[in-house]
């Protein structure tokens, strides 16, 4: 599958180069940038490959901005240049030192790669690296060895190379002034992998089946897939596939070091605790923007949850954090003005580029005695379409308030009245799953966090319950926290819930749409714990709560809001055999059972999702 193989590359590393633009970009970093190539021996020996860009125009000193990736700084030869050598153009013409490295055991660089490589709290020898020692070195090297620059390093990087800098910032080194961790991978098992321990199948299947952990010498190209698959249909492939066993016996036969681990680590161990960098974010001096996407179907827990443990671990850091309505690395790749069937009004893009991220950059590594108008926190209303500024997030004047599941699919905020079990059900069947989408063409579909959800609310194997038409603005900001009284004919299941916002009737061009605004799913296996599992009693009620994490999104007036709950997300997320097996990776065919779900909404057992709402500026 060469074209969709090229396509999925795209996909995943767009974000790290921005727009590709006309042939002016480029014609404008070859005249103004020369371009050299060094190996920078790490504390341990090793040395890492890099490029660097440097002005023309040496009139003047500049600042260095780096960025550490798995994923190649090709094209390799000091004649060979980028098309684009920062975040965005605005960069280039403003002047910097760019930098970029191939991170250790990667393409052009020496050592053994290991994903998300533990931190090492307690150093004791040079053998005790990490990511943030190698940055240290790095940065070390290139303020004694780069002329021309004032002193002073910035670091950025979308997903993976948003781990790399949050990494770089701990125990930050003396001229690293300035860090933005866009969509950050932060604890692996959340982020990318587990979805509260459900498997993010389509998109590891196709990132593992491009991104080997082993590699034979230096290498300056990409390497040749494990398999060549052929398909336009990626929910059939999937279903075909069958079993998680089977991605080996008949697809990567052994030869992905890290499906193999995943398969192996199925719960919160050790394996992924290690992996987790977010109680490793300390001492971090330089000033850091951690940015993320409300429609990132990857990394939404990442940025939420990196900006919240440096600021509890670094409260006197200057520390803030910018949500847009984007998908992974949209805010680079995109215009932000429409993402799938949703419209923003203009492009959201632009002004983060404009007026958020050059100006950070230029504040902490140019010119500090300009003011910075930044707030602690610069979120994106959906539904309202505006920046918001907030001194905290989330926002102090937020008030909880639920939202409870009624008879007849109603949604309101008045607690149910009736006694006994009262409940809705509905057969799930992994062989018959929902889909996540309703276009499955793709591996990676970037746009259905923000699609129409008709197609899944016409099934009866979804649960749909909606409010009245809201009579005035709703605006829902924070965690989102659903709580669900359960049980099941099996012995165990997935629980999907859907917050969605419903267009009025008698619009033009979205009557009766119903928009995504934000969905999760759990694995009901760790209702009680995410390390021990625990399979469901059949026919037995249980409690499940999990977070669907932030939100800022008002619902306007004529709309209603929808609540769906499923048990398939399909495939997007594995299916669960709803017979209890230890370990799915290793389930057979005849442990895919049907199994009859039931969601309580009795007085007793009242089921519903918890959430902020803010009172409306006037």
């Amino acid at each position: 599958m060469k074209t969709r193989t090229v396509v999925f590359l795209l996909s995943l590393f767009v974000f790290q180069v921005g727009f590709v633009r006309a042939d002016n970009r480029a014609d404008y970093i070859r005249e103004n940038y020369t371009k050299y190539e060094k190996r920078i021996p790490m504390r341990d020996g090793v040395k890492l490959f890099t490029a660097i860009y440097t002005p023309n125009d040496t009139s003047k000193k500049y600042p260095i901005l780096l960025l550490r990736t798995p994923y190649s700084i090709s094209p390799y030869g000091p004649d060979q240049y980028r098309s684009s050598i920062s975040p965005h153009e605005e960069f280039e013409k403003e002047g910097f030192i760019f930098v970029y490295q191939d991170v250790r055991g990667r393409f052009m660089s020496e050592g053994e790669f290991v994903h998300m490589r533990p931190h090492v709290a307690d150093k004791k020898s040079k053998s005790d690296i990490d990511e943030s020692t190698d940055t240290y070195d790095t940065i070390e090297w290139l303020v004694e060895h780069v002329p021309n620059h004032n002193g002073k390093v910035g670091q950025w990087g979308i997903s993976y190379p948003g781990f790399y800098t949050s990494a770089g910032a701990i125990d930050s080194h003396p001229a690293l002034k300035a860090v933005s961790p866009q969509a950050p991978v932060s604890d692996f098992y959340w982020d990318d992998v587990y979805h509260h321990g459900a498997f993010m199948l389509s998109h590891w299947f196709g990132f593992l089946n491009r991104v080997p952990q082993r590699r034979k010498g230096l290498i300056n190209e990409w390497p040749d897939p494990i398999c060549e698959i052929e398909t336009t249909d990626a929910y059939k492939f999937f279903m075909d596939v069958g079993p998680l066993k089977n991605v080996n016996e008949r697809y990567f036969k052994g030869k992905s070091k890290f499906w193999n681990q995943v398969s192996r680590h199925t719960n919160y161990d050790k394996f992924w605790q290690k992996r987790n960098i977010l109680p490793h974010l300390k001492n971090i001096n330089a000033a850091v923007m951690t940015v993320g996407g409300w429609y990132d179907r990857e990394d939404l827990f990442g940025p939420l949850h990196t900006y919240e443990s440096i600021e509890k671990h670094n409260p006197d850091t200057f520390n803030i954090m910018v949500m847009g309505p984007w998908y992974h690395g949209g805010w680079l790749s995109s215009q932000g003005s429409e993402l799938g069937d949703t419209d923003f009004g203009f492009a959201t893009s632009k002004y983060f580029q404009n007026h958020i991220d050059l100006d950070f950059f230029k504040h902490f590594l140019k010119d500090e005695e300009t003011e910075l108008n930044m707030p602690e926190a610069m979120i994106f209303e959906t539904g309202a379409n505006r920046w918001r500024r907030f001194n905290q997030w989330p926002p102090a004047s937020a008030k909880k308030t639920c939202f409870y599941f009624h008879d007849g699919g109603a949604l309101s905020c008045e607690k149910p009245n009736e006694a006994g079990e009262a409940h809705d059900s509905y057969i799930s069947d992994p062989d018959k799953p929902v889909p996540h989408t309703r276009d499955n063409s793709q591996w990676i579909n970037n746009t259905f966090y923000a699609e129409d959800q008709r197609f899944a609310s016409r099934r009866p194997d979804v649960l749909v319950y909606q409010t009245d038409v809201l009579e005035e603005d709703v605006t829902l900001v924070g965690t989102i926290l659903a709580n669900l009284f359960v049980s099941t004919t099996g012995t165990d299941s997935d629980w999907i819930v859907k917050l969605i916002d419903v267009y009025p009737d008698d619009l033009d061009e979205k009557a009766a749409q119903q928009a995504l605004i934000r969905a999760e799913v759990f694995r009901g296996r760790f209702r009680e714990s995410y390390k021990k599992p625990k399979p469901f009693v059949p026919n037995e009620m249980a409690k499940v709560s999990f977070e669907l994490w932030d939100v800022l999104h008002t619902f306007k007036r004529g709309h209603r809001i929808m609540i769906h709950v499923q048990s398939t997300w399909f495939p997007f997320i594995d299916r669960n055999p709803q017979k209890y097996v230890p370990n799915i990776f290793e389930a057979n065919e005849d442990d895919f059972i049907k199994a009859t779900h039931r969601v309580y909404r009795s007085k007793e057992h009242p089921s519903h999702i918890e959430v902020g709402v803010l009172q409306q500026m006037f």
